[in-house]
């Protein structure tokens, strides 16, 4: 089991920046692939980024590519997500995802509300 905890939420005026972050339980997170995901009312979760357990590549929605980055610690056993240039639509449950094993883990979310 993998326990994933984000942090690092808030409001924030368009335009600004926040970095969250999400820390993950176990000793393999360095094989664990990471990703971000988010979620408004009434919508369904939609993928933000990814980052291969090596850190070597990361992949990008098409909405925030050029704005957002994904980094990983893997001596931390963390994950970021580090916005840039923030929108009104980027308000959202941002939730942290990892993929072991052949199996998903999800945290609870962190609630960023961007402005205008």
């Amino acid at each position: 089991q993998v326990q994933l905890v984000e942090s690092g939420g808030g409001l924030v005026q368009a335009g600004g920046s926040l970095t969250v972050s999400c820390v993950a339980s176990g000793r393999a997170f360095s094989t664990y692939v990471m990703g971000w995901f988010r979620q408004t009312p009434g919508k369904e979760r939609e993928f933000v980024a990814f980052i291969t357990w090596s850190g070597g590549s990361a992949y990008y929605a098409d909405s925030v590519k050029g704005r957002f980055t994904i980094s990983r610690d893997d001596a931390k056993n963390t994950v970021y997500l580090q916005m840039n240039s923030l929108l009104p639509e980027d308000t959202a449950v941002y939730y942290c995802k990892a993929t072991y094993s052949g199996r998903l883990f999800w945290g609870h979310g962190t609630q960023v509300t961007v402005s205008s």
